[in-house]
């Protein structure tokens, strides 16, 4: 088990089971590439439906704005299942709530492909999203469990990676895939990767036993009376939903406004995982020295690109530069908004982190339906971009009515973040936000230079 301090790069250790540990047993890196792989079948899984809009709304007889709904229902999924299956899984083996939580995703996935009508493939879909979050938060302690204390940290960066793979090839391909055999046939892929994911893990993660947190639930809660970290969380569901609302029509508006080929959208796809690669590692360098101004600069940043892709649409090579900022920008924002809930919640770490994660992906939930009916009012394909860059905005003043807050009433010192590994581990990915988000928070070292 592992502890940090973000504020101070501090790191306490606890004992691990000496086969966890144990020099030149292979099984460690072998147990890391299956929680990878699972996180990669997840991944892909949560945004393939984006890229996969125009071929779902066909093959089902809806319009692209109703389905949309599916994006949100995954989403409500995540935002439902995080807190819930976390604090359902406290009394079992890390192995056991890994293979129960990777089973349930793949069987999500295989109902998706077997949905015989719109509103079922809608609730196979919030089943899928069910065990995500509470994957990624026992994920990351299995993993840190499963390394040397100075190798920690590397170790839940390597499950996270298969967030980042999938952005930058599992979306892009899936996408291809459906376009060329069905979407269907997509999620049959998934099925596949899911299932090989789960017995993986339970060939290859020996037994991690349960470490039970100190704090109790009602401590926890009280946490959730400052007004502080309600205004944090509020950033994060209307601020990130601008980003959402428009990734998740970028399909359509690409063929229709861009015109490219629905071949060419995978390469743009895998240009947006790009940025959210790039991002990802921005947000993570100023989540150490400028947090709040970082905050401030990287919403007005993705505001103006999500306002500006209204323009650059109109054209294939300016859509592709814009689609990178968009990404970079957005993902930005993942381990900065990450940094400042878990400031902000500081004493309630675990119940914390599963409500970060339902709050990115409320977001996520929120800004697809805006952008769909934008789309379904017959605003126009890039509808959605404009409803983001709102949305943006709106993180943008919250954001800024925290910071004054936080400046009216003295709180001008460096904040101390301490959290275990499950708290950290449950970055939104979603994703991607959840994507890799927790490979650039989990641990950060130095005095941030800029007051909280």
């Amino acid at each position: 088990m592992i502890t940090w301090e973000c504020g101070t790069g501090a790191v306490q250790t606890h004992p691990l089971p000496d086969r966890a540990r144990t020099p030149g047993v292979p099984l460690m890196p072998l147990a890391l590439l299956a929680l990878a792989l699972t996180a990669f079948a997840i991944g892909t899984a949560e945004f393939a439906a984006m890229g996969l809009l125009p071929q779902i709304a066909g093959g089902l007889h809806v319009s692209i704005p109703r389905a949309g709904w599916l994006i949100s229902a995954y989403a409500l999924g995540v935002v439902i299942g995080a807190p819930l299956l976390t604090a359902a899984a406290t009394r079992l083996s890390r192995k056991t709530t890994l293979i129960g939580l990777s089973g349930l995703f793949t069987v999500g996935n295989l109902l998706c492909a077997l949905s015989p009508n719109f509103w079922c493939l809608a609730g196979a879909r919030l089943i899928t999203g069910l065990p995500h979050g509470a994957f990624f938060g026992a994920g990351a302690v299995a993993a840190a469990e499963l390394a040397a204390p100075h190798l920690r940290a590397r170790a839940v960066s390597v499950m996270f990676a298969g967030l980042t793979v999938a952005n930058i090839v599992g979306v892009p391909l899936a996408t291809l895939c459906g376009q060329q055999l069905g979407w269907r046939a997509t999620m049959l892929v998934v099925v596949a990767i899911g299932a090989l994911g789960t017995a993986a893990i339970a060939r290859l993660i020996p037994h991690l036993p349960h470490h039970h947190e100190g704090a109790s639930l009602r401590r926890e809660l009280s946490t959730f009376r400052s007004g502080q970290l309600w205004l944090a969380l509020a950033t994060v569901v209307f601020g990130c939903g601008g980003f959402f609302a428009c990734y998740s029509y970028i399909a359509p508006l690409l063929t229709h406004v861009s015109g490219y080929a629905p071949a060419s959208v995978t390469l743009v796809l895998g240009l947006f995982g790009v940025g959210m690669t790039l991002g990802n590692v921005l947000g993570g360098w100023l989540a150490d020295r400028a947090l709040r101004p970082g905050i401030l600069a990287m919403f007005l940043a993705l505001a103006a690109s999500l306002a500006g892709f209204a323009w650059s649409a109109h054209a294939e090579w300016s859509a592709a530069v814009t689609v990178v900022l968009i990404g970079a920008f957005g993902f930005a924002i993942v381990p900065l908004l990450q940094t400042l809930v878990m400031d902000k919640a500081r004493h309630a770490p675990t119940l914390a982190s599963a409500t970060v994660q339902g709050a990115f992906n409320l977001a996520n939930a929120q800004g697809a339906y805006f952008g769909g009916a934008a789309l379904a009012a017959g605003w126009g394909w890039t509808s959605p971009t404009l409803v983001g860059g709102g949305l943006a905005v709106i993180g943008l003043v919250i954001a800024a009515a925290s910071w004054t807050t936080d400046r009216d009433r003295g709180d001008r010192g460096t904040s101390r973040v301490v959290a275990t590994g499950t708290a950290d581990a449950q970055s939104p990915t979603a994703a991607p936000m959840r994507a890799a988000a927790p490979t650039t928070t989990s641990v950060t070292t130095g005095p941030r230079r800029e007051p909280n």
